[in-house]
């Protein structure tokens, strides 16, 4: 059996890329598990919140109506965790774009000399199965996330709508 000899510098392989991804602090929270991952997105959105009542605070007119004085600082505070998730989402998705490319765009020693180099069947097989099997399913719960924050904030906007009306 010949080994494949590959030009691909190593930190640039899709594989060696996923598993760099893995062990990277922020990137890595959705494979922490849902619990983890959910705790430390609201655990952002708290250490968030004290910074935007602290800007709420230089509003006269949020000084004097506490409900959207509340109402804006807690909305204002997900910014911070749909940031987070927006940078997961884009990093988990080049990886996924990587691994099921049939071919490797790389630089040697900078981005003036990019090559391409085709990935052999059973690389391509390999990199597709931890595609489907392991970075989609986050890309999905980082997704339901992002869909799970939109819809608390068009909720609470709602409410804020119908508050205003009576």
């Amino acid at each position: 059996m010949s080994e494949i000899i590959c030009p691909v510098p190593k930190n640039q392989r899709p594989l060696n890329e996923f598993n760099n991804i893995k062990d990277s602090w922020i990137i890595s929270w959705p494979i922490l598990g849902n619990r983890i991952f959910y705790k430390k997105l609201i655990f952002s959105w708290f250490l968030f919140l004290p910074i935007n009542i602290t800007i709420s605070l230089g509003s006269p007119y949020l000084r004097n109506n506490l409900f959207d004085f509340i109402f804006i600082s807690l909305i204002s505070s997900i910014i911070l965790p749909m940031l987070l998730l927006i940078r997961q989402w884009l990093s988990w998705k080049y990886i996924l774009k990587r691994l099921n490319s049939e071919s490797i765009e790389y630089e040697e020693s900078g981005w003036y000399d990019g090559q391409t180099w085709e990935k052999p069947l059973d690389w391509r097989a390999k990199d597709q199965l931890i595609a489907q099997h392991e970075v989609k399913p986050i890309l999905m719960q980082i997704e339901n996330a992002l869909k799970l924050i939109l819809i608390c904030i068009l909720y609470a906007l709602s409410f804020r709508l119908i508050k205003n009306s009576l």
